[in-house]
């Protein structure tokens, strides 16, 4: 084997190895955020009013929520428990395929978010897989009640349906979209082509 075909079979293992290691990076970051953020809160806001930051624009509000995110579903919290569950095993596997920058991302923060509530789920009162989750995020306007955990998801999907109008797959490919035909170029011509969409990304 010479060394520019070795250095060809080692690059896709080294993206690989990046993509994955950054994705369990940002969900650590996302996992340990709302952890933090949880415990802080129910440390200093239980028997408390509600706390308004920046004029109001921020209102800190604890809140127990029985359902998914932003309080949907408040009856099938195990259900939800078990959804969540396979959510996270298949991310899990998925990331083999992981090779796009922005799709590494994406499913990092989902990952996290996934975990930090999952977390709520499986060790909070009333107990195992009923756990209620801890929001304490209120905005103006905004008629739920939120977590950190619940913004990375949200940022998730934003991204994720991004990269899907796209057309960006997880390998960081794009379907090929072939050129129109011109009468006046004969076969032989060559067509430009352009850069992978997940370049820009």
């Amino acid at each position: 084997m010479t060394a520019a075909t070795a250095r060809a079979t080692a690059r896709p293992r080294t993206r690989r190895i990046w993509a994955l290691t950054t994705m369990v990076g940002v969900a650590a970051v996302v996992l340990a955020a709302d952890a933090i953020s949880k415990a802080q809160v129910l440390g200093r806001l239980p028997g408390h009013p509600p706390v308004r930051l920046l004029d109001g624009l921020i209102t800190l509000d604890l809140t127990f929520n029985a359902g998914a995110a932003f309080g949907v579903g408040t009856s099938y919290t195990a259900v939800i428990a078990l959804i969540v569950c396979g959510v996270i095993a298949y991310i899990i596997r998925t990331a083999r395929r992981l090779r796009s920058r922005a799709w590494t991302i994406a499913l990092g923060l989902l990952l996290g978010g996934a975990m930090g509530n999952l977390g709520d789920r499986l060790f909070r009162a009333p107990g195992l897989l009923r756990g209620r989750v801890v929001d304490w995020i209120n905005l103006p306007h905004f008629p739920w009640t939120f977590n950190l955990a619940d913004a990375s998801i949200t940022c998730a999907a934003v991204l994720i349906a991004i990269l899907a109008l796209r057309g960006i797959r997880i390998d960081g490919t794009s379907p090929a979209h072939a050129a129109p035909l011109d009468p006046t170029r004969t076969p032989a011509s060559p067509t430009r082509t352009s850069a992978p969409p997940d370049a820009l990304l």
